[in-house]
């Protein structure tokens, strides 16, 4: 005999018909079939119902056992959740602790000083990343003095990156964390302001140049002189003329406004900006090291920051990197070399003295423009009233007039 289950009859025995007549009394017949019968008894029965029943059986057992353990941990949730805070601290530390011993990080010197000194710093994640490149360490030497830098150079260049790794140093130190530097001075910082990236907020009906000038305008109305700010690319949503007077505005309200004056990296892709160094005595200017000194197409980033402002953008090659076709590139490079050729003084004469560039007015065109008054002067003239005597007279008067003008 065989003992087997289906859904019908659950559980049951099978007796051939060769072994028929050895079949208990007590059996019951449930089904026949060509070569065998199918039989249940009580005891069969019961058993079956301690298996189907054993699952359910199971949940309410766990569920009784879950809420006995619920009562208890609630009866004392003030001291777990009180351990529950010390082993998250404790947490932290022998992670911070763990990294500071494997990445060779430094114990920093926090103190109340107004500036942030950092020799050899890097991006404490950018440095586990890179796997065919070392990571290039760079310094930041910021002071009251030199409070605002302005860093140029080309696209993926390492500016961002640049950025980020000196606000996050700083954060790192306030923590009480060793930071990923050769040495760190670091001043207390009461807030890090950040403006990178560009993203909308569609949900909100804020285009990316409306989040942007948000972002910015929170940073200007809460900064103090003891914060830092990191901005990057301020002005790139907008016109060419529109993102170069709002970040021109921008670094001039924070070096001149009494209560702000605050250390700021701001990263620019207008190279009008570097300007800014000759007219305001605590900004300075930092780009990029570019070593291009190949066959023009060839351009090595050396990640490097360096004192002086950027020549060139290398848009162009930047694009060459990403994989634009040759056409394109080689339309762009003529296109860009016109540019250069007839727009040498453009945007660099909106921020020129008054007295080179003349009035504002003369930078408006009126579209109802004032007659000229020797126009104005014929037009009063009573010819028929003229005799040839005074019409030469008047007429060497308006010639006269014309000169002047």
């Amino acid at each position: 005999l065989k003992v087997g289950y289906n859904k019908v009859f659950g559980y049951y025995i099978e007796v051939t018909h060769t072994h028929g007549d050895k079949v208990p009394e007590d059996y019951i017949r449930k089904q026949t079939l060509t070569n065998a019968e199918r039989y249940i008894t009580p005891d069969l029965k019961e058993y079956e119902a301690l298996v189907l029943n054993a699952d359910e059986r199971r949940l309410e057992i766990e569920q009784q056992l879950f809420r006995e353990i619920c009562m208890q941990v609630a009866a004392s949730y003030k001291q777990l959740l009180q351990l529950a805070a010390l082993l998250a601290e404790l947490d932290v530390y022998t992670a911070l602790a763990e990294v500071a011993l494997n990445r060779r990080y430094i114990r920093p010197t926090v103190d109340e000083s107004p500036g942030i000194e950092i020799v050899a710093g890097r991006h404490p994640v950018v440095e586990l990343t890179l796997t065919d490149e070392p990571f290039v360490p760079n310094d930041t030497h910021m002071t009251p003095e030199t409070a605002i830098h302005v860093l140029t150079g080309p696209n993926m260049a390492g500016k961002s990156t640049y950025l980020r790794q000196t606000a996050l140093i700083t954060l790192m130190a306030q923590i009480g964390s060793f930071v990923p530097a050769d040495t760190a001075q670091i001043g207390v910082v009461d807030r890090i302001f950040t403006r990178i990236g560009a993203s909308d907020e569609i949900h909100r009906g804020q285009s990316t140049f409306m989040v942007e000038m948000v972002e910015t305008a929170n940073i200007l109305n809460h900064a103090t002189s003891r914060s830092l700010l990191v901005l990057d690319e301020i002005g790139r949503g907008t016109s060419t003329y529109d993102g170069l007077s709002i970040a021109w505005a921008v670094i001039e309200y924070v070096h001149n406004h009494p209560e702000l004056r605050a250390k700021t990296l701001f990263a620019t892709h207008y190279h009008e900006l570097t300007d800014l160094a000759e007219r305001l005595p605590h900004v300075v200017n930092y780009n990029v090291a570019v070593d291009d000194s190949g066959d023009g197409e060839d351009v090595i980033f050396l990640r490097r920051i360096i004192p002086g402002k950027a020549d060139r953008s290398y848009g162009v090659h930047v694009a060459r990197l990403a994989g634009l076709p040759t056409a394109v590139i080689n339309r762009a490079e003529e296109i860009l070399a016109d540019l250069e050729r007839s727009g040498a003084a453009g945007p660099k004469r909106l921020f020129e003295p008054e007295s080179k560039r003349g009035s504002k007015a003369a930078l408006q065109v009126s579209l109802f423009a004032d007659v000229h008054p020797v126009v104005e002067a014929l037009r009063k003239l009573d010819v028929n009233g003229l005799t040839p005597l005074d019409a030469l007279n008047r007429l060497y008067e308006l010639q006269k007039m014309a000169g002047e003008e």
